[in-house]
């Protein structure tokens, strides 16, 4: 099977190049940012890796309302344990 989809850029020119039934294009992406470059007519420098897929802003939200949920009930059993032990 041929690639398909974000693999490191194996020119090292940039942290993500797309691939298209194994062959890079000029799709590229830096630190999250997509632009085009079109791939060098030189050898590979490295063999392309695949690129996890970023978990979608709905995932990102949902975590982090649960890390801010825990944070909440952490404070919260702080302040009871403080409360209950009365000043020292």
């Amino acid at each position: 099977m041929k690639e398909e989809g974000w693999y490191t850029d194996p020119y090292r020119l940039h942290d993500a190049r797309w691939f298209s039934d194994g062959t890079p294009t000029a799709l590229v992406r830096d630190a999250g940012v997509t632009s085009k470059d079109p791939p060098p007519n030189t050898p590979y420098l490295d063999q392309p890796e695949p690129v996890p897929e970023k978990p979608s802003s709905v995932d990102e939200i949902r975590r982090a309302d649960e890390a801010e949920k825990d944070s909440d009930r952490v404070q919260d059993a702080i302040w009871t344990i403080f409360t209950k032990s009365g000043p020292t």
